[in-house]
């Protein structure tokens, strides 16, 4: 893919809106394309970083925070989670060339089953539903 189809519509993103854009589109959340739920993020992420700011928080923890409210909620991808089984638990059977592939097939096939989870939860990894998912 040529620099310039990938770059489309990303030139008037802001900070917040391009690293938000990067992480969905690294994890694969369906939310990559969603031009408006990044432009929202982004802003709640830069007036939380200058509200911050304006409180006289130092400038680290003014993006702590901003970070945390940009990327809130989205700790948890079907695609992570789906491509960390199938390294931990399918190793020997999917080789790792062959794996993405694998997981891009599957994906489909097992979406309702993330459905009765909620991935939102920043914990959820320390919950008992991810116990239960994962087995």
């Amino acid at each position: 893919m040529n620099n310039k189809k990938k770059n489309e519509g990303q030139a008037d993103f802001s900070y917040y809106g391009l690293y938000l854009l990067d992480y969905l589109r690294t994890n694969k959340f369906e939310q990559a394309d969603d031009t408006a739920f990044i432009r929202e993020r982004a802003d709640r992420a830069a007036e939380t970083y200058e509200k911050a700011r304006l409180e006289g928080y130092p400038a680290d923890g003014a993006q702590e925070l901003a970070m945390d409210t940009l990327l809130r909620g989205l700790r948890y991808s079907r695609y992570d989670i789906l491509r960390e089984v199938v390294e931990n638990e399918f190793s020997d059977e999917v080789p790792e060339e062959k794996r993405e592939a694998f997981i891009h097939k599957l994906l489909p096939l097992v979406g309702n089953v993330f459905s009765v989870y909620d991935l939102s939860d920043d914990n959820f990894a320390l919950s008992s539903d991810y116990d239960l998912l994962y087995t």
